[in-house]
């Protein structure tokens, strides 16, 4: 039967009593929190508070090192997660759980796969996936498709839907929309809702301010490791929310000038593969940053993925500018290196002064058994180099300069990247292309789980690069990110670029219709963000 709000109103169901956890050093101490049904409770703190942590030992995949828990009035001490949800305690976590090699269905209903006399019952598994996914707008994903064929974003929505069950009492959701647009974002919400209207309780992890106030009843707080506030969220804004998380003001960048953008980086032309990208055109100018805005699935990674040279485009082509020893040189397009449908490696591009910031940092962007310094310096080991030898002090001293620019919290350089949080983890990728100065850097969903002060230190980082007259390349689901971020704004829909916006002309509402279009209804002709022979050093 599904959960029910409790008779007493003012009796927690579950309360966290001096929760404290230790790894070589302390990163959870004296936590006292009360959640209660019916309720969503926004856990917020700077990357490496500890939210992650408190939320693995609420769902059984950490063991508190001191304090317990109390669930419904019994004592709660979940050993694994499975035990967990036995209790009714489920969690989304920011780093996904799928089986890539299982269809949608499969990891649906793991556990619990319909079957007679030990045969499976696809009509039934795939009548059951199809109701889950409709839970949550996925309507157009059919159940027999391989987890591994989706995007992440899909994924992340894969991985939502998996947990609403019906016999869930409290769930833990961990940066649920990191990677979701806010039409995925409002289908959330609105499950959230029926949620909590069962008497469900939601502890809500997140970096995203303005969707802490949209959406939670309370909100705590927490920093190194020590709650230090919780309160009702009404009335809060988003300043003083910032000010608890980090101690300290952050610039609003979202009225910010457009850059001056200077010549013509890289471009691509008629570029795409299959039905994923169709033939899409852009340039890439020295000193600006493009923004790519569209829904999931609408093709964004995958155009990404082509730039990148990590799939190989089956028709159209990439153009490499020279850099000019005057403005007549770069005038002329066929100046360029044109390489045919791309190009072919990921080597390649980096080769040609091209990086990538991946949206998976766990399976395609770190080595995460290996030390922060490996991971930080692996774009470029020449520069660490000399005859041939790897020179640990130039190295060293390289790498401890990566971590105070970013403020990466870790014990040392040598820390596994594996143990740190989800944001300092996105710190290394940035730190491996900090260290090798490229022209064009790509970035897909950048900040994803990085905390809003850490963001703002991430946004200066890019500012710097773009100034110094690197083309940057920047993929998010995050409009506001985008608007306040991005000179230009693509928006990709259904494998095609269906508009570009140049700053100023934008808004959500408009970004979000394009989204929306189809292309053969296209917003803006897209073509028109190529260069032309006299338009190359605009």
């Amino acid at each position: 039967m599904p959960p029910t709000s409790p008779t007493n109103p003012t009796t927690p169901l579950l309360a966290i009593h001096d929760v404290g956890k230790d790894y070589t050093a302390t990163v959870l101490d004296g936590v006292n929190l009360a959640l209660f049904a019916g309720e969503v409770l926004a856990l917020t703190g700077e990357n490496g508070a500890g939210k992650s942590t408190l939320s693995k030992i609420l769902c059984g995949l950490e063991q508190p090192t001191r304090g317990g828990m109390v669930l419904d009035g019994q004592t709660y001490t979940p050993g694994s997660r499975r035990d967990a949800e036995r209790h009714g305690v489920r969690m989304v976590m920011q780093e996904l759980g799928l089986v890539p090699t299982l269809t949608v269905a499969e990891n649906l209903l793991m556990g619990r796969l319909p079957h007679r006399l030990g045969w499976l019952q696809r009509d039934a598994l795939h009548a059951a996936a199809r109701a889950q996914l409709a839970k949550i707008g996925l309507d157009t994903i059919d159940p027999a498709t391989p987890v591994a064929q989706l995007g992440i974003g899909q994924q992340q929505m894969v991985e939502i839907a998996r947990n609403l069950q019906d016999d869930t009492r409290i769930l833990v959701l961990d940066e649920p929309t990191a990677m979701l647009t806010p039409r995925e974002t409002n289908y959330l919400f609105e499950q959230i809702a029926h949620l909590t209207a069962r008497g469900v309780a939601i502890v809500y992890v997140s970096h995203r301010l303005e969707e802490l106030r949209r959406i939670a009843d309370r909100v705590a707080v927490l920093r190194d490791g020590r709650l230090v506030d919780v309160r009702p969220m009404a009335g809060m804004s988003e300043d003083d929310l910032v000010q608890r998380m980090v101690g300290r003001v952050v610039s609003d960048l979202e009225h910010r000038p457009r850059r001056a953008a200077g010549p013509v980086v890289m471009s691509a032309e008629g570029l795409g593969r299959g039905t994923a990208v169709q033939d899409v055109s852009l340039a890439l100018r020295a000193g600006e940053i493009f923004g790519i805005a569209g829904l999931v699935g609408s093709g964004r990674t995958e155009l990404v993925r082509l730039l990148f040279g990590a799939d190989r485009a089956d028709r159209g082509s990439v153009t490499l500018y020279p850099e000019p020893a005057n403005t007549e040189r770069q005038a002329s397009p066929a100046m360029g290196c044109t390489i045919p449908r791309g190009f072919a490696s990921p080597l390649q591009a980096i080769a040609a002064g091209v990086g990538l910031v991946t949206e998976d940092r766990k399976s395609q962007g770190l080595l995460l058994s290996q030390p922060i310094r490996i991971n930080a310096t692996l774009s470029d080991l020449s520069a660490v180099s000399r005859g041939g030898w790897l020179q640990r002090g130039l190295e060293n001293r390289l790498v401890q300069g990566f971590v105070r620019k970013l403020g990466i919290r870790c014990r040392s350089a040598e820390q596994p990247v594996g143990q740190l949080s989800g944001g300092n983890q996105q710190k290394v990728v940035f730190a491996r292309w900090l260290h090798r100065e490229g022209r064009v850097l790509l970035l897909d969903e950048p900040t994803r789980g990085v905390d809003v002060g850490a963001r703002a230190e991430l946004y200066g980082e890019l500012d710097r690069m773009a100034s110094e007259g690197r083309a940057l390349l920047m993929v998010s689901s995050d409009l506001h990110e985008l608007m306040a971020m991005a000179d230009r704004i693509g928006v990709m829909s259904a494998g095609s670029l269906v508009a570009v916006f140049e700053r100023g002309e934008w808004s959500e509402q408009s970004l979000l219709a394009a989204a929306f279009s189809e292309p053969g209804g296209r917003a803006a002709d897209p073509t028109s963000s190529l260069p032309s022979s006299s338009s190359a050093t605009a």
